[in-house]
């Protein structure tokens, strides 16, 4: 069978995956929908203590809010896939870019175009998420000004650091023979390491003002915390995490002994000493627990894998065609391939999920150990109610999307590895 008997059957298979993807993302959204709805009327009995029927029922319409409103954002994807490729985008702007420009230039005015083009059609979303959603309910902090000033921010930052990076990785394509692939991926792990290890101080800065941690009681103790896990960090900051919204957090950014711990100024706002310090004896777990080193690793391996298959792929015509393309090149091979990749990735999904909810699991029974889980518990309930978290997930919803475990379980599992009094 020759190339071009090929490329028909693999359009039919890649036209079959999207379908059969877009099928599955929708039709889980409208479980959770139905879910949440159908039990939105009374507060589950493990939290009736805990939260008010009001706020059970603002987290469901939240829910149900953003599920709508993801619907129609995963429709306009598809959509946007397939205008990019069989709609004859690509080609499109092949066409254009080709004989104004050559080479390395040619692949980066492709794959900004690219990014350009969806980032414009992202935008609408992005702005009715925030100034829409998020206001509705409370949580949004964010002007006009703030966000406008962000998205140039991260556009100028996209350019500088992007530019360079993939100029790297097209002239590694063109130069290092059959075995680019290996120096691709050799390059792009040197480089998500040293991204890890800049952010802190370098570019969080850009968007968020960071101011150490007062002394007092809390410094105090998570002071404690931090000699009794063996923990070394280059300092703990407080975030103005208000000035863009109300949802709390905290966590542990950098590499090496440029980590730092970070809190959302509204969580501090909102815990007790001694939540906070269960809350942070939780983000020590993961880095206790070696979760992070496992996710790099795992993320390592996954792309060493789709730059190999990449490699495999990127002399074949019917590759090409099959996505409507007529043309051959290194970069319209790196966008068709991460175009086309998370269609027939998307089975794997519940897998990372599962990992993901088992390495919460494992973080949680490390606070426990190291602090106190009734004020994990406390902490955990607060954000649920803080955050209108719902409390009732669809179960296969929460199978393939779900990174954390739903409240119930993990709240249960907290209250049996709580110490006696």
């Amino acid at each position: 069978m020759t190339s071009n008997d090929l490329a028909p059957h693999f359009t039919q298979v890649f036209v079959a995956f999207l379908l059969l993807t877009l099928a599955i993302r929708l039709w889980l959204k409208l479980r959770h929908i139905a879910h949440i709805t159908a039990h939105s009327a009374a507060v589950p009995p493990e939290f009736a203590a805990t939260i008010s029927l009001e706020s059970h029922q603002k987290a469901a319409r939240y829910t149900i809010e953003r599920s709508r409103l993801a619907i129609v954002e995963t429709l306009v994807e598809a959509g946007l896939l397939l205008a990019w490729t069989l709609g004859g985008g690509l080609q499109f702007a092949h066409d254009f870019w080709a004989p104004r420009l050559d080479g390395l230039f040619y692949g980066v005015a492709m794959i900004f175009s690219l990014m350009f083009i969806s980032g414009l059609i992202d935008l609408p979303f992005s702005l009715y998420r925030q100034f829409v959603v998020e206001a509705r309910y409370g949580f949004n902090r964010m002007t006009l000004g703030l966000f406008f000033s962000d998205l140039i921010k991260q556009t100028l930052l996209g350019l500088t650091i992007g530019t360079p990076v993939i100029l790297a990785v097209l002239w590694l394509m063109a130069a290092m023979g059959s075995y680019w692939w290996l120096y691709v991926w050799l390059f792009w792990s040197a480089f998500n390491l040293l991204i890890l290890f800049i952010y802190p101080t370098w570019i969080a800065p850009l968007f968020n003002k960071f101011t150490p941690l007062a002394d007092g009681e809390m410094k105090t103790r998570i002071e404690a915390l931090l000699a009794r896990c063996g923990f070394r960090s280059s300092g703990l900051f407080v975030m103005d995490g208000s000035k863009r919204s109300s949802h709390g957090n905290a966590y542990f950014t950098g590499f090496g002994d440029n980590k730092r711990i970070v809190f959302f100024d509204t969580l501090l706002s909102r815990l007790l000493p001694g939540e906070v310090e269960a809350v942070l004896a939780h983000e020590l777990g993961h880095f206790r627990c070696r979760h992070v080193v496992k996710r790099i690793v795992v993320m390592f391996a996954g792309s060493l894998a789709f730059l190999w298959l990449l490699g495999q792929l990127i002399d074949a015509p019917w590759f090409y065609a099959g996505l409507g393309v007529s043309a051959q090149n290194q970069a319209l091979a790196l966008i068709l391939f991460f175009l086309a990749l998370p269609v027939f990735t998307f089975p794997l999904t519940p897998l990372m999920s599962a990992l993901s909810r088992r390495h919460e699991y494992e973080a949680d029974a490390y606070a426990a150990r190291q602090a106190s889980a009734a004020d994990l518990v406390h902490a955990l309930v607060k954000l649920y109610d803080d955050n209108a978290a719902t409390l009732t997930p669809d179960p296969l919803h929460s199978l393939f999307h779900d990174s954390h475990p739903p409240a119930a379980l993990r709240i249960a599992r907290l209250q049996l590895q709580e110490k006696p009094a």
